[in-house]
């Protein structure tokens, strides 16, 4: 099954706000258990966006070469091939940090 650029940005997109809501819930409770699942769900969503990334149009990363289209894909590899490395303070700086501007800047782009 194709699916186009537009098709993949959306993907990426609820995947953002999965794991931006996800974090929000460790937040409220922070049982040991309860952390490491949502951990691993927003773990998942990090795949999810990188690999839409890895399958966008040249011309669609060309165009939106403001957006880190290289650091995206090589975190979905770090979480796949390397997943014993990953740090939980990482995961939460990429949240924190990277998720919301990545959300803002495909929500430009799509509407582009």
């Amino acid at each position: 099954m194709s699916r186009d650029d537009s098709a993949r940005i959306k993907d990426m997109l609820r995947a953002i706000a999965k794991c931006r809501n996800y974090f929000s819930l460790i937040q409220s409770d922070s049982s040991a258990d309860f952390v490491e699942l949502v951990e691993d769900a927003i773990e998942r969503n990090l795949q999810i966006i990188g690999e839409a990334a890895n399958h966008l149009s040249s011309e669609f990363t060309i165009i939106h070469s403001d957006i880190a289209w290289p650091q995206i894909r090589g975190l979905r590899n770090i979480l796949v091939h390397e997943y014993f490395v990953v740090a939980t303070d990482t995961i939460r700086d990429v949240i924190e940090n990277y998720l919301p501007e990545l959300q803002q800047s495909l929500s430009n782009h799509i509407s582009d």
